[in-house]
């Protein structure tokens, strides 16, 4: 069995929120105990409307952001209590690429320059070895290596993105985050991408974590879907059973409000009635409770735990019946 990659157990995130000079400061559990691990060349998507936590969970394991509480370990190595050392070289195995590719790139540098930086940073390469890698990089993205003398602006939004892309693989990482990558880019283009991400997984078996809003995106790349809702994880689930059979009422509204051309699909619509709660006070109990159809006075006083059933996890006191 292949070692993991990745493993949290009961990560969490917690923000100090000001209310005032005479009112206590509020906490926000941007992250509530998330719990998953990763082997090498699996992707796992996580998904959820906006305010989830999936943006401050990508921070967490590219480790912008140290964990509230929980433990974070990359290989063998726990980020909680990795020395400075540790710590540089494990942000070598574990980049990023960002939602927007017209913002994520600096306009003042050259591609050649925004390449080479990571190289010269965390690497002994002579400038030629250098020039060499960025050359090879630029075409295993899909991009001519005279490309490397121009400037951002001189791209396409998808010419941009795999630019942003070679820039993520330049020091040969082990895990990727993509923090919706394709969200800002049009359909077809999206596709490529997408394309272009299974092919580097296949040739370096790099691991990524793929969040997304966009679940058709999700169905065509990911291995294993994690639902989140309010800062936790409400269902996870091998991408198959889950969008087969899901089993927590929040993934079912998700999967319905997604355009389809499979009749079956179509037909099954749920609405959700209400706003996403403030995070600043959550309802008690089940956090989605308020917008939830099967919601019984259980769901209101007690807070559902992952628990396994039917070959995934689910946070839902009713999975069975519902």
């Amino acid at each position: 069995m292949t070692a993991p990659l990745l493993e949290a157990q009961g990560l969490a995130r917690h923000y100090r929120v000001s209310h005032g000079m005479f009112k206590p400061p509020a906490i926000v559990k941007a992250l509530n105990g998330v719990s998953f691990g990763l082997e090498p060349g699996q992707t796992l998507a996580v998904v959820g409307e906006s305010g989830c936590g999936k943006s401050t969970l990508a921070r967490a394991l590219t480790l912008i952001e140290k964990p509230t509480a929980g433990a974070l370990k990359l290989g063998d190595v726990d980020v909680a209590t990795a020395d400075a050392a540790q710590l540089k070289t494990l942000r070598q195995s574990v980049q990023m690429v960002f939602q927007n590719p017209y913002a994520s790139l600096n306009p003042r540098k050259r591609i050649a320059q925004m390449l080479d930086e990571p190289l010269v940073l965390n690497t002994a390469l002579t400038s030629a070895e250098r020039r060499e890698r960025i050359a090879a990089m630029l075409q295993q993205v899909g991009l001519r290596p005279e490309f490397a003398q121009r400037y951002p602006h001189m791209f396409s939004g998808g010419q941009r993105q795999r630019i942003a892309i070679a820039r993520a693989m330049m020091l040969a990482p082990k895990l990727l985050v993509a923090d919706e990558p394709t969200s800002a880019l049009d359909v077809s283009i999206q596709a490529q991408i997408l394309n272009l991400f299974m092919d580097l997984q296949q040739s370096t078996r790099i691991a990524y974590v793929f969040i997304s809003h966009n679940l058709s995106v999700v169905e065509h790349i990911a291995e294993r879907v994690m639902v989140m809702y309010l800062g936790r994880v409400v269902e996870f689930a091998p991408k198959a059973l889950l969008f087969a059979q899901p089993l927590h009422p929040y993934t079912r509204a998700l999967l319905s409000a997604t355009p389809s051309i499979d009749p079956a699909r179509r037909a099954g619509k749920i609405r959700i009635v209400g706003e996403l709660p403030s995070p600043l006070a959550p309802p008690p109990g089940c956090s989605f409770h308020k917008r939830c159809p099967y919601a019984t006075a259980r769901c209101a006083e007690e807070v559902p735990e992952l628990r396994s059933l039917a070959s995934r996890e689910v946070a839902c006191h009713h999975a069975e019946t519902i």
